[in-house]
């Protein structure tokens, strides 16, 4: 190590080797930091200023020891498909890739037909290791897929709509017909959650073990699967959805709806965090990127758009429609529709996205749904006549409370100490939600005399009167702890020191 001075400022001068890491870290320290650091120079407030100060002095530490991590840790990248010359990536087939992979990565593809239960759709778990595979027509298995052998396999004789992972491979979840259930690893069931009614797309947030359901008249539910209790049931108001994802990064979940519309929602507040107009048809399928900060919709006008979840702007359409999105841990996005499967690529890390993979399923075969497997460079494809899997190359429990558009802000704001109280709107949001629950349920056929409308009319008043009742007890009991305060609050004596700077009552 030398110095040199120069202009009076004395500087060190590296060794060749040394200085190629310094400026490798460099490079890698910029791909952790959370963009240009604040101006903290315009800032009057100094307790302020001197917080912030601390703050961007963490993240930086934090940014140069992700760096050296994955300097020393993670020495190989990994690779991705390479043309030469006027050879296109996406022409290059599957069976090309299983030659010239190792053993152990060939295994990786394989094809499941049963041919008469389809269209499947499926679900891994955390680790990636256990996979959930649900036909239409009832079929549900679980298959571990370090050995390829299956656990356990059922037949619910109901129509099965999708399937996931609770915490892990022990338990799953259904949404079936009428009600969605949960079973156990032997396929056993443990529960009926009738409360959801018929549920076309579940998804399970791993952090706060909660079951999100969305059903058929548009109602979404958040069932917590520790205690049992139902944490959120909320009317969504636009209309049909079947499309639903969840945000790794802050555990937000996101409806899509035949307006065009995506909502974004979170257990605590009957009203969407978000409602941004994405597409002008339907949302047919929608994605979140592991990190968080990307979002892929796809709708019926057969566009593809990536967002910017951090100003909700769009940053790229592609062109095509897509039944089903997935994102892989490494960025790559998977979209299926009819019997083609395309997968783009961000090879530039500039968030440009690229046509990079293709691959045409036999004639017949329709897409149902596409999932990345944790941990492995493999893409599932759940088709209607099996699954098939091809190469695509490239525990605390949390309080549903922390659910936010933006986690970092939790630890920076006071904690409350009570639950919040909800707004007179939320209020009314939730009994008008009860009530048109309790009205959509068939009256049973009585008897003659018994049946007549007149009794029917009273019968349904009855039962809605009955929904309302446990609002307006509520309502009145906090009516009345309020007055109950203020006259306490009155008639405190206070000391004679005091006295003199309380307000007189009136007479």
């Amino acid at each position: 190590m030398g110095a040199k001075e120069e202009n009076g400022v004395r500087e060190n001068i590296l060794p060749p080797i040394e200085q190629e890491i310094s400026d490798e870290l460099d490079t890698k320290v910029k791909k952790y930091l959370r963009g240009e650091g604040a101006n903290l120079e315009v800032l009057q407030d100094k307790k302020l200023k001197g917080q912030l100060a601390v703050r961007e002095e963490l993240f930086g530490k934090s940014a140069k020891a992700a760096a050296k991590v994955e300097k020393w840790l993670l020495p190989s990248e990994g690779g991705y498909l390479e043309a030469e010359g006027i050879e296109k990536t996406w022409r290059i087939k599957q069976e090309s890739i299983a030659r010239e992979v190792d053993i152990l990565s060939s295994r990786n593809q394989y094809d499941i037909v049963l041919p008469e239960l389809g269209p499947y759709t499926m679900d891994f778990t955390a680790s990636g290791r256990y996979m959930a595979a649900a036909g239409r027509k009832g079929h549900l298995a679980i298959v571990d897929m370090k050995n390829m052998n299956l656990i356990k396999e059922i037949q619910v004789r109901e129509t099965v709509r999708d399937v996931v992972f609770l915490h892990n491979e022990l338990f799953f979840a259904a949404a079936q017909k009428k009600y969605p259930y949960i079973y156990n690893r032997d396929g056993t069931e443990l529960h009926c959650l009738k409360e959801h009614g018929a549920v076309l797309k579940l998804q399970f947030l791993r952090n706060h073990f909660l079951l999100a359901s969305i059903n058929k008249s548009g109602h979404l539910h958040y069932q917590d699967v520790t205690m049992g209790e139902m944490v959120g049931n909320f009317r969504t108001g636009l209309g049909h959805s079947d499309v639903m994802q969840v945000n790794p990064f802050n555990g937000v979940i996101a409806l899509g709806h035949s307006s065009g519309t995506v909502s974004m929602w979170k257990p605590t507040t009957s009203a969407p965090l978000i409602k941004m107009l994405s597409h002008q048809g339907p949302i047919s399928a929608l994605a979140f990127h592991p990190n968080g900060h990307l979002m892929a919709t796809s709708g019926k006008e057969r566009k593809i758009k990536i967002w910017d979840l951090r100003k909700f702007e769009v940053l790229q359409t592609l062109p095509g429609h897509a039944k089903t999105l997935d994102f892989s841990q490494k960025g790559l996005l998977a979209s299926g529709t009819g019997s083609f499967v395309q997968i783009f690529g961000d090879l530039s890390g500039s968030q440009n996205y690229s046509r990079y993979m293709g691959h045409s399923m036999a004639k017949g075969y329709q897409i149902g749904k596409v999932l990345f497997r944790p941990y492995e460079d493999v893409l599932g494809i759940g088709h209607s006549t099996g699954e098939r899997r091809k190469f695509a190359l490239f525990l605390t429990k949390l309080p549903p409370e922390t659910i936010m558009l933006d986690p970092s802000k939790i630890g920076t704001v006071r904690q409350a100490r009570k639950k919040e109280k909800p707004t007179k709107e939320e209020r009314e949001a939730e009994m008008e939600a009860a009530v048109e629950d309790v009205k959509s349920i068939t009256m049973k056929k009585k008897t003659k005399g018994r049946n007549k409308p007149s009794k029917k009319a009273k019968k349904k008043q009855e039962v809605v009167v009955k929904a309302k009742r446990p609002f307006l007890e509520q309502q009145m009991k906090e009516q009345a702890l309020s007055k109950k305060k203020q006259k306490t609050s009155e008639d405190v004596e206070l000391p004679s020191s005091l006295q003199r700077f309380a307000r007189k009552k009136t007479t």
